[in-house]
Formats: structure tokens, C-alpha cells, sequence
């Protein structure tokens, strides 16, 4: 495989799934072989944070991200925001993955708005980058951040699956959009009609690993829990990166450069304070 001239970032995936990290050396190495060099690691619950940072303090490649994710509020504590506090004091890097979701039943929409909002000011005061999750709740998403203050390090949205004219004034508020494995799935028709949209200033890549593995022609290898799921993983970035140039009609090596100029300019201060 043809060495690219700059690191690719998987600004997104969840290494502290049990699949991976039992066997976190083999896929972090895996990866690098293919030229991805940093790990964007979502704590999405309160239990998954301890785990996100050990495996952090292990590997200065991974960065550590901590949030509570919408499916997972009502399992909260009395003292999540105090320990979501503690582990952002641990390792400053970016509050995730959290955000609003009307796709998944039952919900407490209000709760959910609480324990975002709550989690905005954190990112705000601490100025943190952001990792949000929205999924069929655009309009929700859009009147809870234009009653906010922006955000100073701005935010990523993560497997961006919203219209296309939401891109503009998401972009204006200071957002970043990722793209993953789904994108490369002709069926996602949604996701390759925004995808040539996106400022190039703003599009950055992810696997979400262990979810939304990409078609099998696009990963390096296949890969299967003990139930059957395909599992996917962060070398697969590799070969995502391959489909979304082609899909933009770009150069592998010029997409590359672009993603790591986007990667410095929302992660920089984090990145760099890693190495």
C-alpha cells in the first residue's frame, strides 16, 4: 500500500467496545500499518469513561473523548456530570459522544435536551471541541444550538446524515461534518448527495468502529464477533478514505492533505499536546 504524505485521524469510533479492546494492540497496530496515527475514542456512558481513559494513558495515539450519548441518560447518576467533570480534568481533550436522537425508543426528550445542554456548557466553559450525535432530530438539534452560545473550539457531527441545507449555517456555528463506511454504501443516498457540499474545510472522516462497517469490498478485512456482527475497525479508515476521494473526484493523497489541515485545524491543540 502506497504511503500517504500526512496521518489520517479517525475523528470518531468507540475503542473501549469490548470487541476491541480485548484485542487493542492488534487493532491499533493494524491501523497504523494502513497510516492512521491518532484515535478520536467516544466514552458514550459513564461506565465506558475509566476504560476510554486507561486505554488513552496507554496510548498517547488515542485521544479521549467523554460524554453521556442520548441513548444512555436515563442510566445516568446522581454524580455523572461531576465524574464527566473529573475525566475531562484528567485528560483535556473533547466532550463525546453526546447529543439529541428521535430514533431510538423509549425516549425522555427532555432529558435528553437537559444532559446535552449540560454538556454544551462544560465543552463552552472548558472550551473543548464537541462530538455530537443527531439522528431524525435536525430541527431539535438546530433550535437548541441557535438558544446557545457558541461553542469557542467548535463541534463535530459525527456520521453526518442531515440535508443539505442545514450544511451552511451548521458551518457558520462553527461545525465540522464526518463521514464514514455508509457513505461508500450506494443504497446511502442521502449521505452521497451532502457529501460533495461540504466546505472542504470542514469534512473530516471516521469508521465508528465497531459500528457502521463499511461495504466488505472497503475493509481490510472481515471481521465478526462471537454473535455474528460484522465488527468494523479503525484500519478500514484506509480504504474509506480511497471510496470518499473517488466519490469526490479528488486524489487519495490530496484528500489526505486536506483532512489532516481540517484534522490540526479542530483537533490541533489536543493532537499536538499528545505527542
Amino acid at each position: 500500500m502506497k504511503a500517504l504524505p500526512c496521518p489520517l485521524v479517525d475523528v470518531h469510533l468507540h475503542l473501549q467496545d469490548d470487541f476491541l479492546a480485548a484485542r487493542l494492540e492488534e487493532v491499533v497496530g493494524l491501523a497504523r500499518a494502513g497510516g492512521v496515527e491518532w484515535f478520536c475514542s467516544n466514552g458514550a456512558e459513564e461506565r465506558d469513561w475509566p476504560v476510554v481513559l486507561a486505554q488513552a494513558r496507554a496510548h498517547p495515539e488515542i485521544v479521549p473523548c467523554f460524554g453521556l450519548h442520548p441513548w444512555y441518560v436515563s442510566e445516568r447518576s446522581p454524580q455523572w456530570l461531576e465524574q464527566l467533570e473529573w475525566h475531562l480534568e484528567a485528560i483535556p481533550s473533547a466532550v463525546g459522544e453526546i447529543g439529541l436522537d428521535r430514533w431510538k425508543e423509549p425516549r425522555d426528550e427532555a432529558a435528553q435536551e437537559e444532559v446535552f445542554r449540560a454538556q454544551l456548557a462544560v465543552a463552552r466553559r472548558r472550551e473543548l471541541p464537541v462530538m455530537i450525535h443527531c439522528v431524525r432530530a435536525w430541527g431539535w438539534l438546530m433550535e437548541v444550538l441557535r438558544s446557545e452560545a457558541a461553542l469557542p473550539a467548535g463541534f463535530l457531527l459525527h456520521a453526518y446524515g442531515g440535508p443539505v441545507e442545514l450544511i451552511q449555517p451548521l458551518a457558520e456555528m462553527g461545525a465540522y461534518f464526518s463521514y464514514g463506511g455508509s457513505t461508500l454504501d450506494e443504497r446511502k443516498k442521502l449521505r452521497r448527495e451532502t457529501l460533495p457540499q461540504i466546505p472542504r474545510d470542514r469534512l473530516l472522516l471516521e469508521t465508528d468502529a465497531p459500528d457502521m462497517p463499511p461495504p466488505p469490498a472497503h475493509c481490510v478485512r472481515a471481521l465478526q464477533d462471537a454473535g455474528g456482527r460484522r465488527v468494523n475497525e479503525p484500519a478500514n479508515l484506509r480504504p474509506i478514505l480511497q471510496g470518499v476521494a473517488a466519490l469526490l473526484g479528488m486524489e487519495e493523497e490530496e484528500l489526505a492533505e486536506q483532512l489532516w489541515a481540517n484534522s490540526r485545524r479542530f483537533l490541533g491543540r489536543w493532537l499536538m499536546a499528545r505527542t
